[in-house]
């Protein structure tokens, strides 16, 4: 069985795929479109945003950038959504 906090941890990270996904459809971006910006192939989109992969900073950096958010926004945004949940 799951403890609380990690059961928090998944939660939390749900919430951090669903606004990677809202940042990447307010850029008016694809999965397809997106993917290209990285050089990716857009498997790696689609398994970040389903959580089949998870993102270490520096790809999360480097997903912001092909996005043309600033990472700080990112953190901004995941911090008040955290928090209203």
């Amino acid at each position: 069985m799951a403890s609380t906090a990690s059961t928090a941890h998944i939660i939390d990270y749900g919430v951090f795929r669903d606004l990677l996904r809202q940042l990447r459809k307010e850029a008016g971006l694809t999965q397809v479109e997106l993917a290209r910006r990285l050089r990716r192939p857009q498997s790696f989109v689609s398994k970040y945003e389903i959580g089949e992969r998870r993102l270490d900073v520096i790809e999360l950096r480097t997903v912001c950038r092909a996005l043309r958010v600033p990472l700080q926004t990112v953190c901004r945004r995941l911090e008040a959504k955290l928090a209203r949940r």
